[in-house]
């Protein structure tokens, strides 16, 4: 039976940490600011803006929600960015995305300061992930690390297999645990016996957005599985991409979801945009 790799209890802890740190900066007479952009009315992303809005209030940053309607034009979102780029009172901009399909993702991160892009998603801040020199991680593939580290799970050495190749958490995911000097496979939608490459894993990150896809057949006996997946079943409750009961006897860590990887990446959104803080405040010293 595996051990469950609690997220809730790591962000709680990891959010006592940051709101130390805040306050410490507080103090000096700086409060760390993040801005969040929503375009549209997306049921999903709206949840998510208001848990991010909370985990400010909690750690004691100042925080701005944008929400911008469905037919707002880039040019107007561009305006916005520009204006937060300038402004002292915010650290970190975050633009929830998908966008409308009018609307460019890409475009619209590249215009945000690489020293305010909290998301870690710029094509400078990419670069520097690649290097191991950077300033921001991505939100979720840190909180993966952070989790492993916390359970004492030791990537050095270890086959780490990653089912997924988003710009989001599969390539970052992988950089990561190559840093941290695992030998990594990055598995996708072309990958041939895919259940044979898995096997091989010690440690299996997922994160392919398909519902309960990996099975215990897929999965060696004692691997630690993260599973990054968050879908909804027919019956409306929450599953990963794990299949979570066949899985679970065959690992000897395992994610839940929810509760398990989701937690972090918020708690992460919070880290970064308190480094963002620090740098700024150092810039002003």
């Amino acid at each position: 039976m595996a051990k469950i790799i609690d997220g809730k209890l790591v962000s709680t802890e990891e959010r006592k940490k940051i709101a130390c740190e805040v306050d410490k900066l507080k103090k000096d007479g700086y409060t760390p600011g993040l801005a969040v952009i929503i375009v549209g009315e997306d049921p999903a992303s709206k949840v998510y803006v208001r848990n991010k809005s909370k985990a400010c209030d909690e750690v004691g940053m100042y925080s701005e929600v944008y929400a911008l309607p469905e037919n707002t034009t880039e040019d107007e979102l561009l305006d916005l960015v520009h204006r937060l780029n300038t402004d002292d009172k915010i650290n970190g901009i975050l633009v929830q995305l998908p966008l409308p399909k009018h609307l460019s993702d890409e475009k619209i991160i590249a215009e945000i300061s690489p020293e305010k892009d909290v998301d870690a998603f710029h094509t400078i801040n990419v670069g520097k992930i690649m290097l191991g020199d950077y300033d921001f991680l991505p939100c979720t593939p840190a909180g993966v690390m952070v989790l492993l580290e916390h359970y004492g799970i030791n990537v050095s050495g270890k086959e780490c297999v990653v089912v997924g190749r988003s710009n989001i958490v599969g390539k970052p995911q992988a950089m990561l645990l190559l840093h941290a000097n695992g030998t990594v496979t990055v598995c996708h939608s072309r990958t041939k016996d895919l259940a044979e490459v898995t096997r091989r894993a010690d440690i299996l990150v997922v994160a392919i957005g398909k519902a309960d896809f990996i099975t215990g057949d897929m999965v060696k006996e004692g691997a630690v599985v993260i599973d990054v997946g968050m879908n909804r079943r027919e019956d409306g409750k929450l599953t990963g991409d794990v299949d979570f009961e066949t899985v679970e006897p065959k690992a000897s860590y395992i994610t839940p979801v929810p509760g398990g990887v989701g937690p972090m990446t918020i708690t992460m959104l919070m880290k970064n945009t308190l480094t963002a803080a620090k740098r700024a405040k150092n810039k002003q010293c």
